[in-house]
């Protein structure tokens, strides 16, 4: 058991070394932060922080700076995310003003993301599971053109032209699209291909291939929301923070190009106290990456997770502030999903 002093000097340290990104003596830690106490008590506390592998001395005679295992009990320990600022909470929401569908509304909030944490931000699009139809348009071109537009309830808007090879019959593109919206609206995306599995079947002979070259094409669009994808924002943050990831960045550069790592992460973090997901260093499970930290969240459209959003950074961050920025970016992206 850590004694309550112990864990302040903890707290101390951690603090000092992520604004300095210098080891922390007693001496500079007393100036900082008054305790109260000598500095041959202090020393005694960072002693026993040392034998508990808390902290670390990276060269002879310096101060003291967390390992993997401090900042866990750091993040643990935190008794209140330090709230955004107005102009903090101003930012993110002006960010996604104006935002014209899902795809730039990931964006943007990833951008958002990034800005706020000197990170690199990663936002997930909703899944498949998830995603259910709001409306389908058909909307006339030309005499042989027409346009198909698939709209979820989570604000994504996808579009296909279909080439005819005869000349359209208005009534016939009227029928299809209110045969579509009367069969699908509501209906979940993962539904859609049994919904409308016979669908040709049920208009005439010398109908039925237009008919199949919409359906087909409504499933192409279905079928691009089965494929996960993360935006990703802010690498430029970590090349600029090289000398925290201690040689390590080109590793994890690669883990990032390799998404299907992320996505398998994500899926596997569970939320704690503050409502985030957190991993430190080798709790990633990431070989030869140990001073990387994630932070990640949900967010929700119409009251339902859809996906996850969050950041990767060194281990040397502020976690306070980034999990204070990751929360709320993902209640302002789960306000645009709601109202659109």
């Amino acid at each position: 058991m850590i004694p309550e002093r112990s864990l302040d000097v903890l707290r101390a340290i951690v603090q000092d070394f992520i604004s300095s990104n210098q080891p922390v003596g007693s001496k500079a830690l007393l100036d900082r932060h008054p305790m109260g106490v000598s500095a041959a008590t202090i020393r005694n506390d960072m002693a026993l922080l040392e034998e508990e592998e808390l902290i670390t001395a990276p060269h002879t005679s310096s101060g003291r700076i967390p390992t993997e295992k401090g900042y866990r009990l750091f993040v643990d320990q935190l008794g209140e995310v330090k709230p955004l600022s107005q102009a903090e909470r101003n930012a993110i929401e002006s960010f996604l003003v104006g935002a014209s569908d899902l795809d730039d509304v990931v964006e943007r909030t990833a951008r958002s993301l990034s800005q706020l944490t000197n990170a690199l931000s990663l936002v997930q699009y909703p899944s498949l599971g998830k995603s259910a139809v709001r409306h389908i348009e058909l909307l006339p071109l030309s005499q042989t053109r027409v346009l198909l537009m698939l709209i979820t309830d989570n604000g994504r808007v996808q579009q296909v032209q279909i080439e005819c090879q005869s000349e359209l019959d208005d009534e016939l593109v009227q029928e299809i699209r209110g045969r579509l919206n009367g069969m699908l609206a509501g209906s979940q995306l993962s539904e859609v291909q049994g919904v409308l599995f016979d669908l040709a079947e049920q208009f005439a002979q010398e109908r039925r291939e237009f008919v199949n070259r919409v359906v087909s094409s409504l499933m192409s669009l279905v079928d691009a929301n089965r494929q996960e994808k993360l935006v990703i924002s802010g690498a430029s943050n970590l090349i600029r923070q090289d000398v925290d990831f201690s040689g390590e960045l080109s590793k994890v550069l690669e883990a990032i190009e390799e998404q299907v790592v992320l996505m398998k992460l994500l899926d596997e973090l569970h939320f704690d106290a503050h409502g985030v997901g957190l991993r430190i260093g080798s709790e990633l499970g990431m070989q030869g990456i140990t001073n990387t930290s994630v932070v990640f969240t949900g967010y929700e459209s119409r009251g339902t997770e859809v996906a996850k959003l969050g950041i990767l950074g060194p281990t040397r961050m502020n976690y306070s502030n980034n999990i204070a920025s990751v929360r709320a970016v993902a209640r302002y992206l789960s306000k645009v999903l709601e109202d659109n």
